[in-house]
């Protein structure tokens, strides 16, 4: 009985999404790519239908990184190439808040976790402590903690999906006060991980966000789990579909390209809810 009504009450607060993304190149030469587009079913998804066309068709060779991403390796030919993707995903239509899930002490932590404490690349977490203490001065540690420094994120740095700033760290969104998503992200890790509470990076979809486009936020560890923290939406919001994980950007980067950097000339991300399967 208590199965089943674990099932019914996940299946009340569900949704059904389909997701999409398209990008075009145009390549000088063979270009070897390590791509990252193709969403995996878990504990907060499940992923009943996918497509993944290439145009033209080149052989591919799937693995998954230590993370546990699906990624997809191939090369490219000259010319135009095109990638094209869509998947049919049920997720959560909100997320789940704590506000008093305590802190896990750093020698609790799953071996697992462990590594989301440590300082990265665009994430230079051991230069925050002093101020990320000024922020959370009187919340509970844990959840509280983390929710404060997402709510000083979304108040005191911009979010300018249009910003003229490239690939930010930290401390750099810091100093300029505005960013896109993945740098309020990169913030906000490296805050959380300065008071020992382990965080990472997350890249997939937001229904209703706008401009549409892929979107970055982050989760932390408390309480025993992860949980999801986005600066750049006014309130919690659900219809969100998981591409990747990792420490930073430079984990989760949908397309690496190898050679002359050539961006797609063209990019298009759709999300669209749709009516549950009968």
């Amino acid at each position: 009985m208590m199965v089943q009504t674990t099932l019914i009450l996940k299946a009340i607060h569900a949704m059904w999404l389909r997701t999409a993304c398209k990008l075009e190149f145009t390549l000088d030469g063979a270009t070897p790519f390590i791509l990252m587009l193709r969403p995996r079913s878990g504990a907060q998804q499940w992923v009943a239908r996918e497509a993944y066309t290439l145009t033209p068709s080149v052989p591919v060779a799937e693995f998954t990184d230590m993370y546990g991403n699906l990624c997809q390796r191939l090369v490219a030919p000259a010319g135009e190439f095109a990638i094209e993707t869509s998947a049919d995903v049920m997720t959560a239509d909100d997320i789940d808040v704590a506000p008093g899930a305590p802190f896990d002490a750093v020698q609790q932590l799953p071996d697992a976790v462990l590594a989301f404490l440590l300082p990265s690349r665009y994430c230079e977490s051991e230069q925050f402590a002093t101020m990320a203490g000024e922020i959370v001065a009187g919340a509970a540690p844990g959840y509280d903690q983390a929710s404060a420094l997402c709510d000083w994120i979304r108040r005191e740095v911009r979010f300018d999906p249009a910003t003229v700033y490239g690939q930010m760290t930290a401390v750099e969104v810091n100093q300029r006060r505005e960013g896109v998503c993945r740098d309020l992200a990169h913030l906000g890790i490296a805050l959380c991980r300065s008071l020992c509470i382990p965080a990472r990076m997350v890249v997939g979809y937001l229904h209703g966000l706008a401009p549409m486009d892929l979107h970055a936020w982050f989760e932390a560890w408390v309480g025993g789990r992860w949980y999801t923290f986005d600066p750049t939406q006014q309130m919690a919001r659900g219809g969100r579909v998981t591409l990747a994980y990792g420490h930073d950007a430079a984990d989760v980067a949908i397309f690496n390209q190898f050679g002359p950097a050539l961006p797609p000339h063209r990019m298009r991300v759709t999300v669209q809810p749709l009516a549950p399967p009968v």
